[in-house]
């Protein structure tokens, strides 16, 4: 069938239709596309910040000994980087994701609560303010580890408190933007698009909007009960009161295991986009796609005390853990088999989008198994807190939902600016950062191997030369990063380089490709008729 778009539908017209223009368009933006593109880029100056702590780490522990910092401050660095990573770079990314792509992909004119969507992005760069100025607070900035365990959290300095609102902050705008993202993709799809046509983009983004809006208000109760400790005379987590620091872990960890999946089912949706594209065939299973990311979602809730093995659990709720920990590694097996089978006999070409997939389901797997490892309960228990942990959650976290990010950014560019970036830029970033990262982070499975515990600033000097090695490549991932926004990104939004057609990939599909590049300002004013595979529109 005809895959041209009705004029009036796409509303290919100029591009200032409707659209308000200098500040007034950034400010008070309710287009999901500008709300999108304030996201990404929030995210990418967060993804610096971040990065410049942890080069600091990295630089303390490039030889035996103190260089660089005291403990104390080391301490503020591993805190405030896992914190901002989480809160300020990975979730706000995808949520940016979110904004840009539902929307064009389920056929909806825009989010369905366009200020709310305005007020939950703003809601951000006060809360990202007061927790990268806690630095400057007396005593510096909270040092107790970016879970922010109990006992230490009751004895930090003023910047503690100054984290717990940050972190209500940026909960209420998660909490708002899970249900625009709920609402949009249950109430907006165009006719003909069920729930079980839509790309696997929107699923993961459908299930992760509800993890978010299960766990989040569970940290606010964790970090409230925190500042009741420190001020108002509670004793939730105070033992001298009678409290207990080990319920926090269990509150905090209730919340953090859903995390872990929150900030990992979009990068599975991106990756389920791009591979079939550049496969040049179907999604293999897409069913079985769709039940599997369910099912990590709910195994995500009975899972959660596989972090506290050595906490004193009785050796029945070490089994109970230890083998629902397993058992999430089924629909995770299922969804790799099915990228797999998608691009087995596919006729695959490996552009830069393709190349990320690719590294993200190799690399991503690879922190797979080091997790299946460390839930079995005596092997976590030699590994608990040493190098080998940091190492695995960076291959889940950064080899899984930044790389798989970069796949959709390098995917979806030519249609958010209109222009084609430069594929051998492209590679180079890819490759540079696919060798420096694993020069970065596999030699830290050898050093929790032998015992290096996590979050010290100095260790002797059997541990030197591996971690002058993760901190040489260190180096070379970070600066990879700033290549890939100067030559890759701003040349695109700067408008330099040759024009996006509306379907630069030729293995395709969705509505997305249907709207001419760059996405115009409104799209999608009537919604779309769709053909009988709810890809395509019919003209």
């Amino acid at each position: 069938m005809s895959a041209v778009l009705d004029h009036h539908d796409a509303h290919g017209h100029d591009h200032d239709h409707h659209a308000p223009t200098g500040w007034r368009r950034w400010v008070f933006a309710t287009n999901h596309k500008d709300i999108g593109t304030l996201y990404l880029l929030f995210s990418f100056v967060m993804l610096m910040i971040g990065g410049v702590l942890a080069l600091g780490i990295r630089a303390e522990l490039f030889q035996p000994g103190l260089q660089l910092v005291n403990p104390q401050l080391f301490n503020q660095l591993t805190t405030m980087h896992g914190l901002i990573m989480v809160f300020g770079a990975i979730m706000p990314a995808f949520v940016g994701f979110a904004n840009w792509m539902i929307p064009l992909q389920i056929g909806a004119s825009d989010m369905a609560f366009a200020r709310m969507n305005n007020f939950s992005f703003w809601l951000m760069i006060p809360a990202s303010l007061i927790l990268a100025g806690s630095f400057f607070m007396p005593g510096g900035a909270p040092a107790a580890g970016w879970t922010l365990y109990a006992p230490l959290t009751l004895q930090m300095g003023p910047s503690m408190d100054a984290a717990i609102f940050a972190m209500h902050i940026m909960g209420a705008s998660s909490i708002m933007g899970s249900i625009n993202i709920i609402v949009t993709i249950l109430n907006m799809r165009a006719p003909g698009m069920t729930l079980m046509k839509m790309p696997m983009f929107c699923w993961t983004w459908l299930i992760t909007a509800y993890l978010l809006i299960a766990v989040m208000p569970v940290l606010a109760g964790a970090i409230t009960m925190t500042l009741t400790d420190r001020h108002f005379g509670t004793s939730f987590f105070n033992p001298a009161g009678g409290g207990d620091p080990v319920m926090y872990q269990h509150i905090f960890w209730f919340f953090g295991h859903p995390e872990v999946y929150i900030m990992i089912l979009p990068a599975f949706g991106i990756v389920s986009q791009v591979v079939p594209a550049f496969a040049r065939k179907k999604l293999f299973g897409y069913a079985s796609m769709v039940y599997a990311t369910g099912s990590i979602a709910i195994l995500s809730f009975v899972v959660w005390a596989h972090h506290m093995f050595t906490t004193g659990m009785p050796v029945t709720g070490q089994l109970f853990f230890m083998y629902s920990t397993m058992l999430i590694a089924v629909p995770t097996g299922v969804k790799i088999f099915n990228w797999i089978a998608t691009m087995w006999k596919g006729s695959m070409t490996f552009e830069t989008p393709m190349l990320w997939a690719v590294g993200f389901i190799f690399v991503f797997t690879m922190g797979g198994f080091t997790g299946l490892i460390l839930s079995v309960a005596p092997i976590d228990i030699q590994m608990q807190d040493t190098y080998y942990v940091v190492a695995h959650f960076h291959y889940v976290l950064v080899a899984g939902s930044l790389f798989a990010m970069f796949s959709g950014i390098y995917y979806w560019l030519p249609k958010w600016t209109g222009m084609m970036y430069s594929e051998t830029r492209g590679k180079i970033h890819f490759w540079w950062s696919m060798i420096s990262f694993n020069v970065t982070f596999f030699p830290m499975h050898f050093l929790g191997l032998a015992g290096m515990p996590r979050r010290y600033a100095d260790y002797p000097m059997q541990f030197a030369d591996f971690n002058m090695i993760a901190s040489v490549g260190a180096f070379f991932f970070g600066f990879a990063q700033v290549y890939f926004f100067v030559a890759v990104v701003l040349p695109a939004m700067m408008g330099k380089g040759q024009p996006a057609p509306q379907k630069p990939w030729e293995g395709a599909e969705g509505l997305e490709w249907e709207v001419p590049s760059p996405a115009p300002f409104h799209t999608f004013e009537n919604p779309p008729k769709l053909d009988a595979t709810a890809t395509k529109v019919i003209g």
